[in-house]
């Protein structure tokens, strides 16, 4: 589970923003104890904030880390592609990250400093009995590992510049670096706009309704969670799916997946015949089933169903989705029901995290005042981030409407509407 994640300099974010999924309120079931950590942690965090101050950043950071160690061996030959604040001395300045994550009950922390020319810092650490050990440490070019990690020395020779030292040292096998990478690199996302990826070909976890097709297909695939490392991987359910998809009460009772025939122009009427998996959903209305083709669902229809996937693999692995703008195209009931989900810890009982983002203040209604963050963009135009449990200290009571209390600009991070220069260009004022 993600304890918590940190970054600077990155798009939006200049000074340290930092995301904690550390219960403030811990006396609920929502609330996972972490026996090593003396903490109990939190299932779900929900970012609010403006438009354009920075909410889809926080997200797209810790996304960027997940392709970052996915990809820099392969592919970050000259350039790092990093995003500093582009303003000021953002572009001068290394940017930052920094995540902890509890593992198998060990509390894991990784620290990574960078700009687009080399990798300046980088370091893995555990905490076996609560005690700092380092696995590894970079300075530079200078590669420091943990006494009994031999395996871990041809680190050094594949090492750049450019390349992650955690990227390099994954490909040895070490069980703590291994534990560790396979922990973030299972990190989905949602929602985040498609922009240039960190690998050539692209990273596969803009989602899209394949990762769910899989578990409605006959005969069964093998749980998506076995390429991650989860050790009992099983067949998918298909009645774990269709139970989510009945979830919404969308009037669809099955889902039929079969092959048709595209075929694709080409110059001179030698265009190529290919067969490809159609999906149709059946809808039942008096007593009668009919099946629609999926691309004539309505928007909201095609998101529910494209998140089945990502949110059964997240449940079943102990995973983290994330999920930008989680209002965009889901009625706000079915956004309360997915944040049950992941709450609830017997439909959750891996500790799998949802980290989204929303302007639906509505959502107030089903979370804790520890669960909720806001954005507000400062006058120098970076991101501020702040817990709403921690703002004006108790004032913020677990018993508090926090919607109302939002939206009367109690806690700020409420954009600041001034029509003047609307009224003056329409020419109705002076």
């Amino acid at each position: 589970m993600l304890i918590r994640f940190e970054v600077c300099n990155y798009r939006s974010i200049l000074g340290p923003a930092e995301l904690s999924m550390v219960a403030v309120d811990q006396d609920r079931a929502a609330a996972r104890r972490a026996d090593l950590l003396g903490q109990s942690l939190l299932a779900v965090a929900a970012i609010f904030g403006p438009n354009a101050s920075g909410k889809s950043n926080v997200i797209a950071a810790l996304a960027w880390l997940r392709d970052a160690v996915q990809y820099s061996l392969r592919t970050w030959d000259h350039e790092i592609p990093i995003e500093p604040f582009a303003f000021g001395d953002g572009p001068t300045q290394p940017s930052g990250f920094a995540v902890e994550s509890l593992i198998n009950g060990v509390r894991f922390e990784y620290v990574l400093e960078l700009d687009s020319a080399a990798v300046r810092y980088e370091g893995l650490f555990h905490y076996p009995e609560k005690k700092r050990r380092r696995i590894f440490e970079r300075d530079g070019a200078d590669l420091k590992l943990q006494r009994g990690l031999g395996g871990l020395s041809g680190t050094r020779e594949l090492l750049t510049n450019q390349t992650l030292a955690l990227s390099v040292a994954h490909r040895f096998d070490e069980p703590l670096v291994s534990g560790f990478v396979r922990d973030l690199t299972r990190t989905q996302t949602f929602g985040l706009p498609r922009r240039p990826r960190l690998s050539r070909a692209g990273g596969p976890h803009w989602l899209s309704s394949r990762s769910t097709i899989r578990w409605f297909e006959d005969p069964p695939p093998t749980d998506p969670a076995e390429r991650s490392g989860v050790a009992d991987a099983r067949p998918v359910d298909r009645s774990q799916a269709l139970a989510l998809l009945k979830m919404a009460d969308l009037g669809i009772v099955d889902v039929l997946i079969d092959e048709e025939e595209v075929r694709y122009p080409a110059p001179a009427d030698s265009g190529f015949v290919r067969a490809q998996k159609r999906v149709r959903l059946v809808h039942e209305a008096e007593q009668e089933q009919v099946p629609l083709d999926f691309y004539a669902e309505s928007e909201g229809t095609r998101t529910w169903f494209q998140l089945i996937g990502p949110v059964l693999f997240a449940l079943r692995s102990g995973g983290l989705l994330l999920f930008d703008e989680l209002d965009a195209s889901l009625h706000p009931t079915l956004s309360a029901q997915l944040i049950r989900l992941f709450q609830d810890p017997v439909t959750n009982p891996r500790g799998a995290q949802l980290i989204f983002t929303s302007h639906d203040t509505s959502l107030f209604n089903h979370l804790n005042r520890d669960e909720v963050w806001l954005t507000e963009k400062t006058r120098s135009g970076t991101t501020r981030l702040g817990a709403l449990a921690e703002f004006a200290g108790e004032r913020v009571r677990r018993s508090r409407n926090l919607e109302t209390a939002y939206l009367h600009g109690r806690f700020g991070a409420l954009p600041d509407v001034d029509q003047t220069g609307l009224l003056r260009a329409l020419g109705l004022i002076g």
